[in-house]
């Protein structure tokens, strides 16, 4: 008698689970993404965290070449980040002239000012190497963090978006920005 119960319990939570996991909900995007920014030199971390589908991160920094303040903004998206828009300050302080995303590659690196929005260029690694001039910084989070000042002048920090997980060896953080988000509806 007991064991027809165990054996119709498990078969109710089995059910719900594929229920669950085959749901609508589980053909949306969750919409966290797990964010880690460590020094390439010794796996520090820097920061690591949760970020909210569509919230935005900003890096600025001064392109060396052609001595313009740079703004790329990019957006969480369920695992990963989309840069969105780019610009090339216009060291007039007038506003740059917008261009099309078509153009975006061959204006960084023949200068400029230039403004473009509507871009959705997926990303979940990229390598920030610190120069003299560049002086790069994120805004992550209503924090701010100074590249150079974290891993210094030749420095490197690596940034790495993915799905928040629940692994043995991931931290409370993260495991908990898993469990948010596969409950969250």
């Amino acid at each position: 008698m007991r064991r027809g119960l165990v054996i119709g319990l498990c078969a109710l939570v089995l059910g719900g689970a594929t229920l669950f996991y085959l749901s609508p909900r589980a053909a949306h995007p969750r919409g966290l993404t797990w964010l880690e920014l460590t020094a390439a030199e010794n796996g520090r971390h820097i920061f690591a965290g949760a970020l909210g589908h569509g919230e935005e991160i900003v890096l600025t920094w001064k392109n060396s070449l052609f001595k313009l303040a740079v703004t790329e903004v990019f957006t969480a998206r369920a695992g990963r980040l989309d840069l969105t828009r780019v610009t090339f300050a216009d060291p007039s302080g007038r506003a740059p002239p917008v261009v099309t995303p078509e153009d975006l590659d061959d204006l960084y690196h023949t200068g400029g000012p230039f403004h473009v929005e509507g871009l959705a260029r997926p990303l979940t690694r990229a390598v920030f190497r610190i120069s003299e001039i560049g002086n790069p910084t994120l805004a992550i989070a209503g924090r701010t963090i100074h590249l150079k000042h974290e891993v210094g002048f030749g420095g490197a920090v690596l940034m790495q978006a993915r799905r928040p997980c629940f692994r043995l060896d991931s931290n409370l953080g993260e495991t908990g920005a898993f469990l948010r988000d596969l409950l969250v509806f």
